[in-house]
């Protein structure tokens, strides 16, 4: 499994958005597998207990047609930073 790194000491990476979440105000959060992961609302929240291994999955996720080439090229040009989900 991928461990989702921290950027400081109270925040985290939402796998689901994978935008940074201060742990210390977040009241999202779920355990899975002996680690808690935090999450920047409930819908994201809601979609990771769904399927966890979905977001932890070591694979990258392979985008098809305009769509998918449009965000790579978005993820490129934002140096991975994600757009707030909310």
């Amino acid at each position: 499994m991928e461990n989702i790194q921290t950027t400081t000491p109270c925040e985290f990476v939402d796998p689901v958005c994978l935008m940074t979440v201060d742990t210390e105000k977040s009241s999202h959060h779920f355990d899975y597998h002996d680690h808690t992961y935090y999450f920047c609302a409930e819908s994201c929240l809601k979609a990771f207990e769904s399927n966890p291994e979905k977001y932890l999955s070591k694979k990258g996720k392979k985008h098809k047609g305009w769509w998918g080439r449009y965000l790579d090229r978005l993820n490129r040009a934002t140096s991975g930073q994600s757009m707030k989900c909310h």
